[in-house]
């Protein structure tokens, strides 16, 4: 198994749901249904997005990257967990494995910040809208997404190099459906106390920095929108931040829990509840952002009626507008 002058394994087995192997077959029904719709959902906000010039704002830019994070997120894990469910394809390469966990560690480090630019940028347009133009402008956008994708290559191949210095000489069987940093640093037949400090801080200085940062930001934007007079703009100003809000919730709170109870949950339940968090919110967002924002829910009700233009079309298309 072992390579002897790296003690590294040619390979890890990704055993899937253990306790559940009689219902891998049942369990991805609904990963693969939720997959597909992660990827129709995201694929079509980022066309819709991208084709129309209109849209080439602040708001749906950032959208748009935050579409593209889930797309990196999901992809990265569920086409292997479905290898696994459907064929008993377990193995993955040692670097492989390695690669999985920059990209899953990757893409939610980039989400993390994109929530956080998507939430000042909130704060800009409500709590100083007569700067907000100048602002938060498409260069400071495009600041903003190279920052965040330097902050996350930074923080995350640390982790990297952290598992390739280790040796294991013992098991190479991860009991998991993807390669997560801990799990795979578990098997490691030496010290990893620097693996555990290492994630510890990472989470509280990106993580925890950006979630404080956040609820600064919509502390900020309540007392504000609460000061305002008119009944019409406090419903409208809420309503603006109600897809954002409902984006944050389900990226965070799950996330933290995931991290604050997996040792005090069944084994099983961490394993499925981790994989529900990497589909559950690529698959919401496009779907909450497309009922809550009227613009472009408009445009990809356009796009598709625009092909074959009909009658039924276009009801569908003035029911919804």
């Amino acid at each position: 198994m072992s390579n002897s002058t790296s003690f590294h394994p040619d390979y890890f087995l990704l055993m899937g749901i253990p306790g559940l192997e009689d219902s891998h077959l049942l369990i991805s029904i609904p990963f693969c249904i939720m997959y597909v719709l992660s990827l129709l959902g995201n694929s079509t906000l980022i066309l819709v997005i991208s084709s129309n010039k209109s849209l080439h704002q602040p708001m749906y830019i950032f959208l748009m990257m935050l579409s593209t994070s889930d797309v990196l997120l999901s992809s990265t894990t569920v086409p292997k967990t479905l290898s696994i469910f459907w064929f008993g394809n377990h193995e993955i390469s040692f670097i492989g494995c390695l690669t999985q966990v920059f990209f899953i560690h990757f893409a939610f480090s980039t989400e993390s910040a994109i929530l956080l630019s998507m939430a000042y940028d909130r704060y800009c347009a409500i709590c100083h809208p007569l700067t907000y133009t100048t602002t938060v402008s498409n260069n400071f956008v495009q600041k903003t997404a190279m920052v965040a994708l330097f902050r996350s290559f930074c923080i995350v191949t640390p982790f990297v190099f952290l598992l390739n210095r280790l040796p294991f000489q013992r098991s190479n069987v991860i009991e998991h459906t993807y390669c997560e940093h801990m799990s795979v640093a578990r098997l490691a037949t030496s010290n990893i106390m620097v693996n555990v400090v290492a994630g510890l801080v990472v989470a509280a200085c990106t993580i925890g920095v950006d979630m404080v940062l956040i609820v600064t930001s919509y502390d900020a934007i309540i007392m504000v929108v609460l000061r305002l007079s008119s009944s019409q703009a406090r419903s409208k100003a809420f309503n603006t931040c109600m897809c954002h809000t409902c984006v944050i919730v389900l990226f965070y709170i799950p996330a933290f829990f995931s991290f604050i109870a997996h040792r005090h949950i069944s084994q099983v339940f961490h394993i499925i509840f981790a994989n529900l968090y990497i589909l559950v919110p690529p698959m919401m967002n496009p779907i909450i952002y497309g009922i809550k924002t009227r613009e472009i829910r408009r445009r990809a009700l356009a796009m598709l009626c625009r092909a074959k233009p009909n009658v039924f079309g276009q009801n569908i298309f003035f029911l919804f507008s």
